[in-house]
């Protein structure tokens, strides 16, 4: 099997992050973001991962090509020379995605994660013989998202319905498909939409099924929903993997900590909180709800929370860093200083409080 995912787009909602790595390369609960996915397909049997990319194809494919030999998977580049949309991607790769076989492939989106149950999904998706399947999951504001009507008994799609006004169903696509390569059919080689102009057409011919997504499901492609999905995440990996988590003394609740990271006495670490390779931590600190990238030092007594801080940065002595703070890559937070809410560009030493949210340049 194959399986497309697209990693278009700048990654704009995660700026300062995505200033330093495109954005499937940002790390989340450890990795980026994107090899949590990689690694869901290969554990169901996908040999070839296509990544539909328009923005810095070089470095995603530089960095992904240690994971090639050690996941034992082929990942390759369709690189679009204009922005196709969710749909066009497909059309770019058609060479590689409809081969002989004639086997159904994924579509991803990058900035979605979950539990992955795509060895669940080819089972529905053989069960009702359609042309499309997708997984959709139940959220309280399905405004923001495509809304997908379904027959409740065979899951087939009825209607979509992209950010509707008025209240039409709660169950949303969650950006994981399964489609049989007749699909690839509908689509021409130019920006389309495979939301707004191919799932209609697929949905009027009753071949488009839906499958509820057991478990989690977040979009982290903003700093809100990253750390909302972190807890999820943690939540998840307590339930089917809890030795992967730190425990101990300094631990309240779920937390992961790499094995080289430094964490010092008198630590309170927790809820919901990563640590990356090859951090510092030293005494005093206290951090909750909040990921902390490679290579960070946290000085004595800092105190962050809903917070994430960027490779290679620095939080001094005292130092307060809360409400969404988000500091780029290699940034120098000083002694005593408090963030509320700063988004701080790489680089960047502060030597001033930042007392509300603000872009700091």
């Amino acid at each position: 099997m194959k399986a497309l995912i697209l990693v278009g787009g700048f990654g704009t909602r995660l700026r300062p992050l995505t200033l330093s790595f495109p954005k499937p390369l940002v790390d989340f609960a450890n990795k980026p973001m994107i090899l949590h996915q990689i690694e869901a397909l290969k554990a169901t049997g996908v040999t070839e991962v296509v990544l539909a990319i328009s923005y810095q194809p070089e470095v995603m494919l530089n960095f992904l090509k240690d994971f090639e030999s050690k996941l034992g998977i082929k990942i390759t580049c369709s690189q679009e020379t204009e922005p196709l949309g969710t749909a066009g991607p497909l059309a770019l790769a058609r060479d590689i995605l409809a081969d002989k076989s004639g086997e159904p492939f994924f579509v991803l989106n990058s900035d979605v994660i979950s539990e992955y149950p795509l060895k669940e999904m080819i089972a529905f998706h053989k069960s009702h013989r359609g042309e499309a399947s997708m997984l959709v999951t139940k959220v309280d504001e399905p405004s923001k998202y495509g809304v997908v009507v379904t027959e409740e008994s065979t899951g087939k799609v009825e209607r979509y319905v992209e950010k509707p006004k008025i209240f039409v169903g709660d169950k949303i696509n969650a950006g994981i498909y399964l489609l049989n390569p007749s699909v690839l059919d509908r689509i021409e080689l130019k920006p389309t939409s495979i939301e707004k102009e191919i799932f209609p057409k697929i949905v009027s011919e009753n071949q488009l099924y839906a499958m509820v997504l057991p478990g989690y499901w977040m979009d982290i492609g903003q700093p809100k929903d990253y750390i909302t999905g972190l807890r999820l995440y943690l939540d998840s990996l307590r339930m089917k993997a809890p030795s992967k988590l730190a425990s101990g003394a300094h631990i309240i609740g779920n937390v992961l900590v790499d094995e080289s990271a430094e964490i010092s006495d008198g630590c309170l670490i927790g809820p919901d909180v990563a640590i990356g390779p090859g951090c510092v931590i030293e005494s005093g600190v206290r951090l909750s709800q909040s990921t902390i990238m490679r290579g960070v030092r946290i000085k004595e007594h800092a105190c962050i929370s809903s917070s994430i801080i960027g490779w290679h940065s620095t939080v001094g002595r005292w130092a307060r860093v809360e409400n969404m703070t988000i500091l780029g890559e290699g940034v120098h937070v000083c002694d005593e200083i408090y963030s509320n809410g700063g988004v701080v560009l790489p680089h960047k030493e502060i030597k001033a409080s930042i007392l509300k949210p603000e872009i700091i340049m």
